[in-house]
């Protein structure tokens, strides 16, 4: 079976195109992806057959050998420096625990600051 990268893949439209080792573009349409599979990203590694189409070749039966590794996962901090960041922002929340039980929310510009540092702290987690 023949292997290559994904171009690209529009999840919306339900296709995208394939480069096969040998340099020739392949059709990828939904359909050929396997069941409950996510969306393959550009530069994820596939095996694939393939068909001769009325557009030229398509892929049948594609499975994936490799999905790249993110630019998120890639650029995130060390676990141990992950660590120290988890714990100051305990602190923080502890301190605003207190707070709320007092009947305080944080002020404006405090809680836009603390939502900023909790969506990064996800996105860092969730990489």
């Amino acid at each position: 079976m023949p292997t290559g990268k994904v171009r690209f893949y529009d999840e919306e439209k339900g296709f995208g195109f394939i480069t096969a080792e040998d340099g020739q573009d392949v059709f990828l349409h939904a359909t050929a992806l396997p069941a409950g599979a996510a969306a393959p990203t550009q530069g994820t590694r596939v095996e694939f057959g393939v068909a001769d189409g009325r557009k030229g070749l398509q892929a049948l039966a594609v499975r994936v050998l490799d999905a790249p590794v993110s630019m998120a996962k890639r650029n995130r901090m060390k676990a141990d420096d992950m660590a120290i960041v988890i714990e100051d922002v305990v602190k923080l929340l502890d301190g605003i625990g207190g707070d709320l039980r007092h009947g305080n929310y944080p002020k404006g510009a405090q809680a836009k600051k603390v939502a900023a540092i909790l969506r990064k702290v996800a996105d860092d987690l969730d990489a």
